[in-house]
Order: structure tokens, then C-alpha cells, then sequence
């Protein structure tokens, strides 16, 4: 279940961030709605980097582990939406889990 959800939320970041993935093909977005470490320092990525799905899957399988943002930051207030309630869902499914274990345990 957590790993479907992780799936499910990186498919959603990659159709949503900067107008979908055929919007970023073709032109490169004033300003994105998601900061990757690329954009912040360009001389770190080659030129005319763009974000594929697997940067993608990893913003949405690092925000479920940690329950936070760690290295893509949110600067679009759906891209903070999207990613607290992914958050949510996450410690939620955790919480889940561990009431089972305790509830099989006791």
C-alpha cells in the first residue's frame, strides 16, 4: 500500500509540475513549482537539464520516508498541498501498520 502510494504521488507530480511533461518538452517554465537541486545550482546538472519520472519517483518516495520535503522544494501552493498530504497519508498508513503489529502481538 505505501509503495502504491508512492507510485500514485510520483505519476501525480510528474503530470502537474510545470504543466506536464509535454508542457516541459517542449519550453522550459519561468518558474517551476517544484525546486530541484538542479535548479538551484545550474553548474551541478548539464545544460538544459529537465526533471524526467525518476526524479520524480524519488521526491515522492523521500517525502513518504520522511514525512517532509528533504531536497525538492515545494514553491507552488499546490505543489505544498499535494506534498502534505502525501505526508499525512504516509504516517497515517505507518500509524496503521503499527496498530496491527501491536494488535497481533498482544
Amino acid at each position: 500500500m505505501w509503495a502504491c502510494t508512492v507510485l500514485a504521488f510520483a505519476l501525480l507530480y510528474y503530470e502537474l509540475d510545470s504543466g506536464g511533461a509535454a508542457a516541459r518538452a517542449h519550453h522550459r517554465p519561468a518558474t517551476p513549482a517544484l525546486a530541484f537541486p538542479q535548479h538551484l545550482n545550474p553548474e551541478l546538472s548539464p545544460p538544459g537539464w529537465r526533471p524526467r519520472f525518476i526524479d520524480y519517483l524519488y521526491l515522492g518516495f523521500t517525502n513518504a520516508t520522511a514525512f517532509s520535503p528533504t531536497d525538492v522544494m515545494p514553491l507552488a501552493p499546490w505543489a505544498k498541498i499535494v506534498m502534505s498530504v502525501q505526508a499525512l497519508l504516509s504516517l497515517l498508513i505507518l500509524g496503521l501498520v503499527v496498530a496491527r503489529a501491536v494488535n497481533v502481538l498482544a
